[in-house]
């Protein structure tokens, strides 16, 4: 008979543990840019594509302003973006990589290889594991809400 209160069955702990060991790698990864993990996020948002609203950085991040305005504020202190004002509406704050900004994605540009490499997995494996964690991600989402799933799957601990 197995213990479904066991913790090596939980999914949580299963989420959690690896959740940290990544971090942990790109914080040693990203020391050599000398940004943190959230700011690394951040940089990402704005290399796909410069020159976004706050709002539409929060939104891709799932954050919220009051946790994305540190994050900016210490990314300006660093020199690596900009904030602006729009001229048409002075409550709208549209956010801009400066140049060492934009070279800093030069210096990034191995970090995904590096973190592949660093979990051991072949990339089909890293891209299943991605739709996994998306589909995750999802329906958690939806039972957080209250929205019902689109999975009839059995539950699992």
């Amino acid at each position: 008979m197995t213990d479904d209160l066991a913790l090596d069955r939980q999914v949580c702990f299963a989420l959690y543990s690896a959740s940290r060991a990544t971090t942990a790698v790109y914080r040693t990864l990203l020391a050599e840019l000398g940004i943190t993990y959230p700011q690394y996020l951040v940089m990402l948002v704005l290399w796909e594509k410069d020159g976004r609203g706050v709002q539409e950085i929060c939104d891709a991040l799932e954050l919220d302003t009051g946790t994305l305005s540190p994050l900016l504020k210490r990314l300006e202190a660093a020199g690596l973006i900009e904030k602006r004002r729009l001229v048409t509406d002075e409550r709208r704050v549209t956010i801009r990589l400066t140049e060492s900004g934009v070279a800093m994605r030069a210096q990034a540009s191995d970090i995904p290889t590096r973190l592949a490499r660093a979990t051991g997995l072949a990339a089909p494996e890293l891209e299943d594991l991605r739709g996994v964690l998306l589909n995750i991600g999802r329906n958690m989402h939806a039972a957080e809400s209250g929205t019902p799933s689109n999975d009839d799957r059995e539950e699992a601990p």
